[in-house]
């Protein structure tokens, strides 16, 4: 692509790429994914006369949102048979996303579940209109539904995910805060710290994909969470660090061992305790840690 710089089709296709990659994330949870995604909506771009499109913009999103769809339904036979819970794969981000309330809690890991209970044309809708803002009728030629079935999809699907998202919008410092109070805890070993921390109702979900050792179902409630995450560190006192940094425009902890990436562990806060925890350990999903993922709204 890069030797063409000169190319309309490819300067397009460059001048929106991180707002195609949101897009494509935002419906797979798989940053790998996505850039498949990516590269297939590249080469069907590149066969487009340009000369019959009239937003370009909009007809990118359109390509993106049909591979995305594809390639949905192909990730759920994966999904079906992988060991253990399946999250989504962690991106480190700039700090400014942080800053866009929007976008941060549109890439949140507690939101990213959610959206994983929605069927593939629910979540494509959702997030494009949602998300993107896109127009009805322009969703309705992506997922090649009629303007009036997307809007009773949309409908249904918003229904669905208010009532299972946080109920209020914590700021990124109370985050940050309330992930210290766990760091201090989880490096010292101390139960208490973590139980002060801690929702009564916390759910705890462990994501290993076979290769790592985590808990292959969720573990629920303080105390078992607790237990369950001394217990594991436990075994590995004095080799454990954790680093504070930004995952999905949100506040989370890398975690190392003898000073190599364990894992990333991702909170979600309400009321000042920690409701949901997300601990990704699968090394296949780590690559993203490292170098920041930019992602856009625009």
């Amino acid at each position: 692509m890069s030797a063409h710089a000169t190319d309309p089709a490819t300067e397009t296709f460059i001048a929106h790429r991180n707002l195609l990659f949101t897009v494509a994330y935002e419906m797979l949870g798989s940053a790998a994914d996505a850039e498949d995604v990516l590269q297939e909506t590249w080469l069907r771009w590149a066969e487009v006369d340009l000369s019959q499109v009239r937003d370009q913009r909009a007809y990118l999103v359109r390509i993106t949102t049909r591979q995305s769809l594809n390639r949905l339904r192909a990730m759920k036979r994966r999904k079906e048979a992988y060991v253990g819970p399946w999250l989504p794969e962690p991106l480190l981000t700039a700090p400014d996303v942080a800053e866009d309330v929007e976008l941060a809690e549109s890439v949140s890991m507690a939101l990213m579940l959610v959206l994983e209970t929605l069927s593939p044309t629910e979540r494509a809708v959702f997030v494009l209109r949602e998300v993107f803002d896109v127009g009805y009728d322009e969703i309705a030629a992506a997922v090649d539904k009629s303007p009036a079935a997307v809007r009773q999809i949309a409908h249904r699907a918003r229904r669905h995910v208010d009532a299972r998202r946080p109920r209020e919008v914590v700021s990124s410092s109370e985050t940050r805060a309330v992930l210290e109070s766990f760091r201090r805890a989880f490096e010292t070993g101390d139960l208490q710290g973590l139980l002060d921390v801690l929702a009564p109702e916390v759910v705890l979900v462990g994501d290993g994909g076979g290769v790592k050792q985590a808990a292959l179902r969720p573990v629920i409630g303080a105390q078992k969470a607790g237990r369950f995450i001394l217990g594991g560190s436990g075994k590995f006192a004095g080799r454990l660090s954790s680093d504070l940094t930004v995952v999905n425009g949100n506040p989370a902890l890398v975690v190392r061992l003898d000073g190599e990436i364990d894992g990333v562990m991702a909170i979600r806060v309400e009321a000042a305790r920690i409701t949901g925890l997300y601990y990704v350990r699968n090394p296949e999903k780590l690559s993203r840690v490292e170098s920041e993922t930019t992602l856009t709204l625009r």
